[in-house]
This record gives C-alpha cells, sequence and structure tokens, in this order.
C-alpha cells in the first residue's frame, strides 16, 4: 500500500472511530433514562465518576473500552447496546478500512467489532489487537457473560480470579467473564485474538 493510501485509511478509521462519541452519548442518556438512574446513581453502580458520565453523555469525552465496559454492566446491557447505531436491513459488508476501533487509554489494546453495530444482541464478535508487552486489565462484566478467545498471532496470557493461561497461536479458551481478568501479551510482536462474547439470556 503507498504512503498516500496508508495515510488515508488511518484517517478514515480515525473518523470512524469518532463517530462513536455521539452515538455512544444518545444510547447511555436513553439506557439511563430508561432505568431511571441518575447520573450518581450509575457512577455508584459502575464505578465510573459521574462527571465522566456527563461527559460522554453530551458526546464530549471518546470513553474507552473498559470505561465502556463498566458502563454496561452497571446498566445491565450488552456492550453493543452502547456502541449500536440506526438499524439497517439487507447484507451488510465491513470493510477494515470503515472499522471502529475501540481503544484502552495507552492505545495498546483495540477491540473491533466484527458484527453490525445496528441493533444490541445476545452474542457478539470482535477481532481484539494487544501491542508486545501490553496489558489490559478488563473489567468484570454482566453475570452470566461468557467469552469465547482464540488466538490467531502471537502469544497471550489470559488471567482469570487468579489463574494465568498461557496461550501461543491457534489456542482457545472459554470463561465467565464476571469478574475482572486480564489479557496479557507475552511475545515479542503484536498479539492478535477473535473474541465470541455470549451474554446471559436476562441481559439486554
Amino acid at each position: 500500500m503507498s504512503r498516500a493510501r496508508r495515510g488515508k485509511a488511518a484517517a478514515t478509521t480515525k473518523d470512524a472511530a469518532g463517530d462513536l462519541t455521539p452515538v455512544v452519548g444518545e444510547n447511555l442518556r436513553r439506557l439511563r433514562t430508561q432505568r431511571g438512574l441518575s447520573l450518581e446513581k450509575l457512577a455508584q453502580q459502575s464505578g465510573v465518576s459521574r462527571a465522566m458520565l456527563g461527559q460522554i453523555e453530551l458526546g464530549q469525552s471518546a470513553p474507552t473500552i473498559n470505561v465502556l465496559w463498566k458502563i454496561a454492566s452497571g446498566l445491565g446491557v450488552t456492550f453493543s447496546a452502547l456502541i449500536a447505531a440506526q438499524t439497517r436491513s439487507g447484507p451488510l459488508v465491513l470493510r477494515a478500512q470503515d472499522a471502529r476501533l475501540l481503544t484502552s487509554s495507552d492505545r495498546k489494546f483495540s477491540s473491533r467489532a466484527l458484527f453490525p453495530v445496528n441493533e444490541p444482541r445476545r452474542v457478539e464478535f470482535y477481532e481484539l489487537r494487544l501491542s508486545a508487552g501490553g496489558i489490559e486489565q478488563a473489567a468484570a462484566h454482566a453475570a452470566g457473560t461468557v467469552e469465547n478467545l482464540v488466538v490467531a498471532e502471537g502469544a497471550v496470557e489470559i488471567e482469570v480470579e487468579g489463574h494465568r493461561h498461557a496461550l501461543d497461536a491457534g489456542d482457545a479458551i472459554m470463561f465467565e467473564a464476571g469478574a475482572p481478568h486480564v489479557y496479557r501479551n507475552r511475545g515479542r510482536g503484536e498479539a492478535i485474538m477473535y473474541l465470541v462474547m455470549t451474554y446471559a439470556d436476562t441481559v439486554g
């Protein structure tokens, strides 16, 4: 790919990621209101500060992956319920250059939804990337949530409830994600993983 095309693709990805900010803000306000929660009450339930929640609702702050997970758990909804955009019908091709990436605060961990985020769903599919030496401490998801992860490239370590599991390319792991868990890149290059997230029937 030429330098010009690389620059254009990077700009497109950045712009697409930015598009999530107003979508998340609108969804957060709607879901919080539907549940009769004040910002203070949701802050208590999610562990995200009232000020941060207010900024997200107003579209003034782009939340990181971990913050979104905390909010989703506090609301008792799926992750896609927060990032879902306008509903559309018919086949949908998800172009790599148009990907909406969510990243960690240190930019070493990224998540790309491999499904149309047009409505909340019980099963979600993600591509995860973790830079060499990167560590992502994931907040607990809603009770009954199950993660099924396979390593496509690299070597990682997944820690669940104090137990560490070393995985190489081709290895997979399934675990209940209702408790905090950690992803660690134990290799020298970027690790690429694919994750299927399944929520309990009660999560909507």
